[in-house]
């Protein structure tokens, strides 16, 4: 069974992610299925915060957004750090590369978390990583400019 070397899929030596102009199906529908992908972990992000309520004894109920804003956190970090993709990002067959074209660690995906969470706090940076992901050649967010990396459809296993 041989494996895609994701460190092979440029010529340029100082980019180890894929080339959008001569492997496009890597960044094929990326936009759409990162927005489908960030529905399917806001609701299981709802679902475990409505779960840790009750350790509260219902108390949480008060400032169930800030619990909703600490597990959203907490999910997004293990779970990219994990598999380089949280568990809606998987359903959707796309995941986070570095600019080597590596998973990421658990650092980078602290980094980028914050980044995330940093602008959904503010509408213009929101929008302003939106429209890069839909005209980028690599469809990064704002985030993904500043760190190098970018989700992208994963490679088959052959």
């Amino acid at each position: 069974m041989k494996t895609v070397n994701p460190h092979m899929y440029d010529n340029d030596p100082s980019w180890g992610l894929p080339d959008p102009e001569t492997q496009p199906a890597f960044y094929d529908s990326v936009p759409f299925k990162r927005l489908l992908a960030f529905i399917v972990d806001l609701v299981a992000i709802v679902i475990l915060s409505a779960l840790v309520v009750p350790l509260t004894a219902f108390i949480g109920i008060f400032f169930f957004p800030f619990i909703v804003a600490v597990v959203s956190f907490a999910y997004r970090v293990v779970t990219i750090a994990n598999g380089s993709a949280t568990p809606g990002m998987h359903l959707m067959g796309i995941e986070f590369r570095t600019s080597k074209g590596e998973k990421f660690d658990l650092g980078l995906a602290f980094i980028h978390t914050a980044l995330f969470t940093a602008w959904g706090m503010f509408f213009l940076p929101q929008v302003v990583s939106v429209v890069l992901m839909l005209t980028t050649a690599r469809k990064q967010s704002l985030s993904d400019l500043i760190l190098g990396s970018t989700a992208i459809n994963k490679p088959s296993r052959f």
